[in-house]
């Protein structure tokens, strides 16, 4: 097949899209951790029995990376990508792009505020409170599951009809 949008075939588009979903939410996880951790680290520093209380605050943001890895693994093997494939045709390529977008995008987004919300829940955790530090991040992570439910989706409706 030799169709081709915007100068890339259906299979380069697919494979752009497992790209963009894999590198956008792993570079919000990157920031995400890395916000919460430069907090964490300061808590820590100052008693460091807390270490356990805090690691799931520094760790959650990087759940988006990993929803990113799994849609760019899910778009490989439901559209034969591992095996070679290269004549995905042009719209189909370009679904498969769009379908990857929300978690790419919202994985982006959310991590970097869910490190910003996992950094000021350390300080729920610092003060002593016996408040679930947890639930404030975990609700920016609603969005993220969202997103990558809708991938999913979206990704399960094409495989029909141009899946392997």
């Amino acid at each position: 097949m030799n169709e081709t949008f915007l100068g890339m075939g259906g299979t380069q588009w697919a494979m752009f899209g497992a790209g963009v979903a894999a590198i956008l939410a792993g570079c919000g996880s990157a920031i995400g951790i890395t916000s919460a951790s430069t907090v964490i680290s300061g808590v820590l520093s100052e008693d460091d029995t807390k270490f356990g209380q805090l690691l799931p605050l520094a760790a959650m943001p990087g759940t988006q990376g990993i929803y990113g890895f799994i849609v760019a693994v899910l778009v490989m093997v439901f559209f034969d990508l591992l095996g070679g494939r290269v004549d995905l045709p042009a719209e189909a390529g370009v679904a498969i792009f769009m379908a990857c977008l929300p978690t790419g995008f919202l994985g982006l987004v959310t991590a970097i505020y869910q490190g910003r919300t996992a950094a000021a829940s350390a300080g729920i955790i610092a003060a002593g409170k016996r408040a679930p530090a947890l639930v404030f991040p975990a609700l920016v992570e609603t969005y993220a599951i969202f997103a990558l439910i809708i991938t999913i989706l979206m990704l399960l409706s094409l495989q029909p009809a141009f899946g392997s």
